[in-house]
């Protein structure tokens, strides 16, 4: 993926949060490819279109199914997840495959600046430093771009 915008897949079912999710994703340079409210929707577009990240929600309109889409985009479609939830407790130890979380309520300055750094480690395969606050990296991921633990884990 390097040199091309990000293309990033929104998972989430409510409207105001998705068109608020795509104007950051616009305003830090990565393309939104799709949005998805229920988790037959999302696994349907991520295999069509394979998102380079799809960000979501662990309760959409089906009921708490977005933990089930995570894992289907990490091991059936190539793409990675990164939770944007107010459920933080409800992930499973191995992050489901994603590659993190954005606890929900988060800021226009957190999301934009996790992006971004998402951007980095997807292109270059390494974290650029500590991971932004309101962020918080799976372990599996923080370890394949080089983070020690300690840096992976913010508030």
């Amino acid at each position: 993926m390097s040199g091309r915008a990000l293309e990033v897949l929104i998972v989430e079912d409510e409207m105001l949060l998705a068109i608020e999710l795509e104007h950051l994703i616009e305003e830090v340079g990565c393309h939104p490819l799709g949005l998805a409210m229920s988790s037959d929707e999302a696994v349907a577009l991520a295999q069509q279109l394979h998102p380079d990240l799809a960000l979501v929600d662990v309760h959409l309109s089906d009921g708490p199914t977005g933990v089930d889409v995570a894992r289907k985009i990490s091991q059936d479609c190539g793409g990675v997840a990164l939770f944007m939830t107010a459920n933080v407790k409800r992930l499973p130890e191995d992050f489901a495959g994603a590659c993190g979380v954005i606890g929900k309520p988060y800021s226009e300055h957190g999301v934009k600046t996790a992006l971004s750094y998402l951007a980095h480690c997807l292109r270059e395969g390494h974290a650029p430093g500590p991971t932004p606050v309101g962020l918080t990296l799976a372990p599996a991921y923080a370890d394949l771009w080089g983070l020690d633990q300690t840096l992976a884990q913010t508030a």
